[in-house]
């Protein structure tokens, strides 16, 4: 018998935890788009969230790492890197201990301009703060990290 979504009615658990991604899935796309609309430099969500990621995880990275780490095609983690070069806020050289991988790092141009793009988008988390209760949200922090690190390890089990 094939699943239906009917199947729900069985697992009530499962419903649940759908809908619950559903709306996560929702709020990303919303803020997203809200976020990206405060960025400074003509950045794209795609290009902050690289240049974070050299600030919250490492200095460095091959484009092969950053592709599996934002879980990308090859061919896109390109385009954007290619982008984020043409501004001067990575460097992409050649890796000394391998004639064909390359090694990518973050510009002091491009930590600059991420501090300006996090400064930028300041207003609209101001905004958001007077309509949402920053204690609840608090609150539901472990929940989400706890969530984001299982997601995560389960990405590698495949």
């Amino acid at each position: 018998m094939s699943k239906t979504l009917s199947s729900f009615d069985q697992e009530p658990e499962a419903e649940v935890l759908f809908s619950y991604f559903n709306e996560i899935s929702i709020i990303s796309q919303l803020s997203g788009a809200m976020f990206e609309k405060g960025l400074p430099f003509g950045l794209t969500n795609a290009q902050f969230s690289v240049l974070n990621w050299f600030i919250k995880v490492d200095s460095e990275a091959t484009p092969g790492r950053l592709a599996t780490a934002f879980q990308v095609t090859a061919g896109a983690m390109t385009n954007t890197l290619k982008k984020l070069a043409a501004k001067q806020l990575i460097k992409v050289e050649p890796d000394p201990n391998s004639g064909r991988k390359k090694r990518v790092t973050i510009t002091e141009k491009g930590r600059n301009q991420l501090e300006q793009a996090i400064l930028c988008t300041m207003p609209v988390f101001g905004e958001l703060l007077q309509l949402l209760d920053s204690a609840k949200i608090e609150k539901q922090l472990p929940l989400l990290q706890e969530i984001r690190k299982t997601l995560d390890e389960m990405r590698y089990k495949k």
